[in-house]
């Protein structure tokens, strides 16, 4: 077990105050929208050794088996698979859909070989890997979250005049739900460029004068207004706006387009940076790749259900790459099975683990640390509020 020197990333939607307040630090004024815990290149956790600080990767590539498990490493080669992170929103982040293994495979082959740099600002896919995300609110957590049904849009723009609104209502009201939100995103992320922005507007400010949409019309409002001329603005309506209520849960799978709204969640996915943006942005974006990705099916809201198992709720998606523990003030001792690599952060109060070896690690609000493969079984006590990330179920 080692501790973990974490990352935060300053985008812009970020709080200024709520990580600062679960590390204990004084806050800057500068947003601070994630915190990340794990050995993504993007900004790499350092580990606590008797000898200083390690970088991740390094303690990875000097003993993978011992650190990740054979069976980590048989199944994702010599990385650790999953991404731990906390989310803490002020604003909008951008609209946007992630890509499945296959899809990531080929992109990220295709634009190697084209010789885009890793971090150029056109890349699309930046590792090899599918990108599925688990979030669990951690304070009410509004998002939108996947596609409502077209007839419930249509019908709210009934009677509209402007003309994009015009050619959605004909869009939505196709028979088939899938060619029918399938149209209408095309529409909006492929409209013509000098007219894009008059055609928005137009249609957000008739929004706005014939407010029938409940919270989608207020919804739409609240992006415009941050992103004028932006369509992304617009696809509010055709998708499901959510409230997560303090450890209510999403699985986001590939296809599910997306936007996170404002709150504090934690967060665990697929180590993967593949993102593929449809707006509220001033990133890159690419409607024909994105529009090949998502996926237009009806569904329901994909929350997510813990299972509960000593002492704790278990999140098990049906992916290998991660499963998310979670570790309920006085719900009593537990322990973390031991073969493959985890993470533990403490969001309230104090946790004491102890390792079969019988070396023993306490951390307290905002400190986390690393519990390799070889670390074997971990009791946890139950004095604390805690998420512990893994890897999911493996053959």
């Amino acid at each position: 077990m080692r501790r973990l020197i974490n990352q935060v990333r300053p985008y812009q939607w970020g709080s200024s105050t709520a990580i600062p307040r679960l590390l204990g630090t004084p806050p800057d004024g500068r947003p601070q929208a994630e915190l990340w815990l794990g050995a993504h290149p993007g900004a790499p956790s350092a580990l606590l050794t008797e000898d200083g600080e390690r970088s991740f990767d390094s303690v990875i590539t000097a003993d993978p088996k011992e650190v990740l498990g054979e069976r980590t490493v048989t199944t994702f080669g010599e990385r650790l698979p999953f991404l731990l992170k906390v989310l803490a929103a002020d604003a909008p982040l951008s609209l946007q859909v992630h890509p499945d293994a296959d899809r990531a495979h080929a992109g990220f082959a295709l634009e190697e070989a084209k010789g885009i740099a890793a971090d150029a600002p056109e890349r699309n896919y930046r590792d090899p890997n599918h990108k599925p995300e688990l979030v669990l609110a951690l304070e009410p957590f509004e998002a939108l979250c996947g596609f409502r049904s077209p007839r419930d849009a249509c019908v709210e723009l009934a009677g509209f005049t402007s003309p994009l609104a015009r050619a959605l209502h004909e869009d939505l009201a196709r028979p088939d739900e899938r060619t029918a939100l399938r149209s209408a995103m095309t529409r909006l992320l492929t409209l013509p460029r000098d007219d894009r922005a008059e055609l928005v507007d137009t249609m957000v400010a008739e929004l706005a004068l014939r407010p029938r949409c409940g919270p989608h019309a207020a919804t739409v409002a609240e992006l415009a207004h941050r992103y004028p001329g932006d369509p992304g603005a617009v696809a509010a309506l055709l998708l499901n706006r959510i409230t997560l209520q303090p450890g209510e849960a999403l699985f986001l799978p590939a296809g599910n387009v997306h936007a996170y709204l404002r709150g504090v969640a934690v967060e665990v996915m697929a180590s993967s940076d593949n993102v593929l943006r449809a707006g509220l942005t001033g990133k890159h974006v690419d409607p024909v790749e994105l529009l090949d990705v998502v996926d237009f099916a009806v569904l329901p809201i994909p929350y997510a259900s813990p299972a509960r198992e000593a002492n704790r709720l278990d999140y098990r998606p049906a992916v290998p790459d991660f499963a998310l523990s979670v570790l309920e003030p006085g719900s009593g001792p537990t322990v973390l099975d031991g073969g493959a690599p985890s993470i533990v952060l403490v969001l309230e109060g104090a946790a004491r683990m102890r390792a079969q070896c019988g070396s023993e690690l306490v951390l307290v609000r905002g400190e986390s640390a690393f519990v390799a493969a070889s670390d074997g079984a971990i009791a946890v006590d139950g004095g604390a509020h805690a998420v512990v990330a893994t890897t999911g179920a493996l053959d």
